[in-house]
């Protein structure tokens, strides 16, 4: 076996990978990215965010993206204890220069992503499992860095030595599971059953794009208008809820919940599914460790949250451009790696730590009741819809007024202090493993 050398290795060609990889040949390194599997494939996850549309921009392919998306003016909420919709329109956050996404077919998505990469100088190679990692010591003769294994499809294994490693591997979590440090996250636990529809009953004129959030009792539906006429529905729910399927086939699961939820159901009456329905469980988790002396984890390698503000493919790529800087900085100078790579550690937890404090509470009916009569006092509901749309990386000023919105949600809690205890002994109910139930 024949081992081969490159700069920087990356495992996983998602969002992450082949964000991180043609930044990285810009800037004169040379990258070699595994993927498992051949694009272009099957994904869930279609809804991106305004502040996703600048970062298409950088890698070139904005255009691209545009052309297979449907467009996303805004959000909406529907839930079974209001008697209205709630509209968010992105145009009204804070920073009026993001009005609108995209959703996207991920399977075309991620082949226009991944096939950049490749043009732009990456070497791609897909259908290889990376399978093993042995990270090198310092007085190694090629250097410090790590060999990496890997598996094609035809069984044959090829090895490369590489001065950095980027785990950009999504869910398989490649490092965290080797390194045993992945944790599922104690604060969240939850599962989705999706599949792509037909025949949806969608919003007029240039509401038809929006995404749609229904709450029920068990969780909460999602409504992903595509092009095409395809519509990507889904349900996250709690361990204890998927364990009442019982012999069900998970079409008839979904099918079943979807008509104990009315508006849902009614937007669905004559919709037909058109692939098979599919199920992920363990669906919130977190690795102890963001990177190492010559590693990184990337989007969902590090965490995955739960996706109720479509805040995944962002998450993914911004945490690409940040670790391309700080690998950048340890690969030219060493002496500032650990300073490169704490910052970097401080950035990609940001993300998922401020999303997560509004995911915690989504389905709390304090939280809900702000959610479905928003009020911009203090300029919080601007500020709510800066986070909705993505815009926390930048400069915009929207922190304290965030604070002020946790202010908001605490007194509104204590104003209803049974409902507040009911609402929290039911999240502790809801969240237990399966093992406990």
């Amino acid at each position: 076996m024949n081992t081969q050398h490159c700069d920087v290795l990356v495992i996983g060609g998602g969002p992450a990978g082949s964000t991180v990889a043609p930044l990285l040949v810009e800037r004169g390194y040379r990258v070699v990215v595994l993927e498992k599997a051949h694009h272009p494939r099957f994904h869930i996850g279609e809804s991106l965010l305004p502040a996703n549309m600048p970062l298409f921009d950088r890698l070139g392919v904005g255009d691209e993206i545009r052309a297979i998306g449907m467009e996303k003016w805004g959000a909406e909420f529907v839930s079974p204890h209001h008697d209205h919709k709630q509209v968010f329109n992105f145009a009204e956050a804070w920073d009026k220069s993001m009005p609108m996404a995209y959703q996207v077919p991920r399977a075309q998505f991620d082949e226009i992503l991944i096939r950049n990469a490749r043009q732009k100088g990456a070497e791609v190679i897909e259908g290889c499992r990376a399978k093993h990692v042995e990270f090198l010591p310092d007085d190694h003769p090629g250097g410090p860095g790590a060999r990496v294994t890997a598996v094609m499809d035809d069984g044959t294994q090829a090895e490369w030595e590489t001065k950095f490693v980027v785990d950009a591997s999504g869910r398989d979590t490649f490092l965290a599971n080797k390194m045993q440090s992945k944790q599922r996250n104690p604060k969240h636990n939850s599962s989705a059953v999706y599949g792509h529809v037909r025949g949806a009953m969608r919003n007029d004129g240039k509401a038809e794009g929006n995404i749609t959030i229904f709450w029920f009792d068990h969780g909460w539906f999602w409504f992903i208008p595509l092009m095409d006429g395809i519509t990507s529905i889904g349900m996250v729910t709690w361990p204890y809820h998927m364990k009442s399927r019982g012999d069900r086939s998970l079409e008839q699961f979904l099918r079943d919940n979807i008509e104990s939820c009315a508006p849902l159901a009614e937007r669905l009456r004559d919709a037909e599914f058109v692939n098979n329905v599919e199920a992920t469980g363990n669906y919130s988790y977190l690795s102890d460790r963001t990177h190492g002396q010559n590693y990184v984890l990337l989007g969902d390698a590090f965490a995955f949250i739960d996706p109720v503000f479509s805040s995944g493919v962002l998450l993914a790529m911004q945490s690409a451009v940040v670790a391309a800087d700080a690998i950048d900085t340890a690969l030219q100078h060493p002496a500032k790696a650990a300073a490169a790579l704490k910052k970097f550690d401080e950035q990609i937890r940001m993300g998922p730590r401020e999303f997560s404090w509004f995911i915690y509470r989504v389905t709390n009916p304090a939280m809900r009741d702000l959610f479905m009569g928003p009020r911009n006092i203090f300029r919080v509901k601007e500020a709510l819809l800066s986070l909705l749309a993505g815009d926390i990386y930048g400069n915009t000023p929207i922190w304290n007024s965030l604070r002020m919105m946790k202010v908001i949600y605490t007194v509104a809690s204590l104003r209803h202090p049974v409902r507040a205890y009911r609402a929290w002994q039911a999240r502790r109910h809801n969240i237990r493993p399966v093992a406990e139930i």
